[in-house]
This record gives structure tokens, C-alpha cells and sequence, in this order.
């Protein structure tokens, strides 16, 4: 059996930034050993497969070595395909999810405006592994599905340099590193998950998820312009919505690949 699949990376406008996902299109869901195969091949931090029945689109995420239950550079990737090959005349695609439904519409210029679930974090005390893992304590930490760690500058972000033996024992999806701005953001983040096989992962939609609604309250406003500093680094537009317990997350996607993968063995 052979595949369609494209490589996008998103959260950017030229290739070789941003954060490179698979998209897979399928006629009906594949088993999922099947899945987390294609996944463990393509190697990248998240594999997106996608099927369409009667009533709408539905998406999938896996990592190298899990599925997990929200990816934002995989779903906005996912956005990019059915809005420029698989359904061109569209201006906007839901996605039916294990996190509810997730609406990705065209939005100014070649940018892509998500909807997600808002995961606002809660204050929570910082594990003695979150201390190991960052060789400091963190100014502040909160959780979420993720756990959040708040350092004082931008540059201490970008010089960081985990413990991941460390992370990976935390009792949390992930770590988020965050900061106050520079360059014209309103804050900075890294995001690293060795629990869920991405030591790091480039740029992080998910994570914004619990970010904007942490600095959208600390800094008095609901629009945020947020860089994840990653050595391939990524620009997100975010825009907190407590009234609608949700968040968009805008960006763009540049296409990398587009080609065909064999799986008839896999299936055998």
C-alpha cells in the first residue's frame, strides 16, 4: 500500500525552520502499531495522519514513540495540506480530535489562525527533579498538562542547557521554559519531553495553550507575540480567550517534501 505524505514545517515562512512534521492522509485508520511505525521511521517529533468520513475530518498525533492527545505544529502542517492540495477551495478546516474539535482557518497574508483548548496552569511547587533538571530553581512553576517553569531573563532560556535524564522524571507530559521578551516578543519558551521520545521539541503549539493564558494574565493583554528559541526557532501569534475556554494560535507552514511511503510490508 502506498501513502501520500508531505513534510511541512511550521511556525515559519521559509523551510528549514520552524518545527518539521509528517502528514499522512489515510482512506480508513490503519492499526495502530501500523501508526506508530510510520511515526518511528519518518523520526520527526510528530507524524499527523488524518481521515475524512461523512461527517468531517479527523487527526491523529504521534511522536517517534507515542500518540499523544494535542500537537499544534502537526495540526497547523495537517491545515496546510488539506488547504493547499486536498481541499484548496476552503477557507477553513475542523479537525475532529481527542482534545474536541479544532478549527484552522486562512487568516491574513499565508498565515494559518488555530483555535485550541485553553490550559491555563495552576501555581504548583518545584519538584526537586525540575531543580536538577534546570540547575536552579525556577523564579516560578506552574502545571498544566505540562509543567511550566518561569526564569527571569530571555537569555537564560536561550543558554539552557537541561538535565533530560532529569526531565523525563518529571511527573508531567513535558517541561516548558519560559521568559519575558525580547526582539519584539512579548515572552519566550523552550519545550522539552524525553518522556514522550522529543528531547526538544523546535516549536510547541500545544504549549501555548497553557503560555498565553499565563502571560496574557501577567502582562495585562490578550494578544501575544510569542518566539519558541530553539536552535530552529518560531514565530506564534497568540490571543487569549477565557470567555470561550480557548486560545488561537496563528502561524505560518513552509512545504518541504511531498511524496509517496510503502507500507505494504508493515500491513503483511
Amino acid at each position: 500500500m502506498r501513502l501520500r505524505l508531505w513534510q511541512i514545517d511550521a511556525f515559519t515562512d521559509r523551510v528549514f525552520g520552524g518545527n518539521p512534521a509528517a502528514v499522512v492522509p489515510l482512506d480508513a485508520w490503519l492499526p495502530d502499531g501500523v501508526l506508530r511505525a510510520i511515526a518511528a521511521e519518518n523520526n520527526l517529533s510528530e507524524t499527523a495522519f488524518l481521515v475524512r468520513d461523512a461527517s468531517g475530518w479527523w487527526i491523529r498525533w504521534f511522536t517517534p514513540t507515542v500518540e499523544v492527545d494535542l500537537c499544534g505544529h502537526a495540526t497547523l502542517a495537517s491545515a496546510f495540506v488539506v488547504l493547499s492540495h486536498l481541499e484548496p477551495g476552503a477557507s477553513a478546516v475542523t479537525f475532529a480530535s481527542q482534545s474536541g474539535p479544532l478549527t484552522v482557518s486562512r487568516g491574513p497574508g499565508a498565515t494559518l489562525e488555530m483555535t485550541f483548548p485553553r490550559r491555563a496552569p495552576a501555581p504548583s511547587g518545584a519538584p526537586d527533579a525540575l531543580v536538577g533538571a534546570l540547575g536552579r530553581s525556577p523564579v516560578e512553576t506552574l502545571r498544566s498538562r505540562d509543567l511550566l517553569a518561569v526564569l527571569d531573563r530571555a537569555e537564560d532560556v536561550r543558554a539552557l542547557s537541561p538535565d533530560l535524564a532529569a526531565v523525563a522524571r518529571l511527573d508531567a507530559q513535558g517541561l516548558i521554559v519560559t521568559a519575558p521578551g525580547d526582539g519584539g516578543a512579548d515572552f519566550v519558551s523552550r519545550y522539552f519531553a524525553p518522556q514522550v521520545g522529543i528531547d526538544e521539541d523546535p516549536v510547541t503549539g500545544s504549549a501555548h495553550c497553557t503560555l498565553a493564558p499565563y502571560w496574557a494574565a501577567r502582562l495585562g493583554k490578550r494578544r501575544l507575540v510569542a518566539h519558541q528559541v530553539s536552535a530552529r526557532g518560531g514565530r506564534l501569534e497568540c490571543e487569549d480567550l477565557p470567555e470561550r475556554d480557548a486560545v488561537r494560535i496563528a502561524g505560518r507552514a513552509a512545504q518541504y517534501l511531498a511524496g509517496e511511503i510503502e507500507v505494504s510490508a508493515a500491513l503483511g
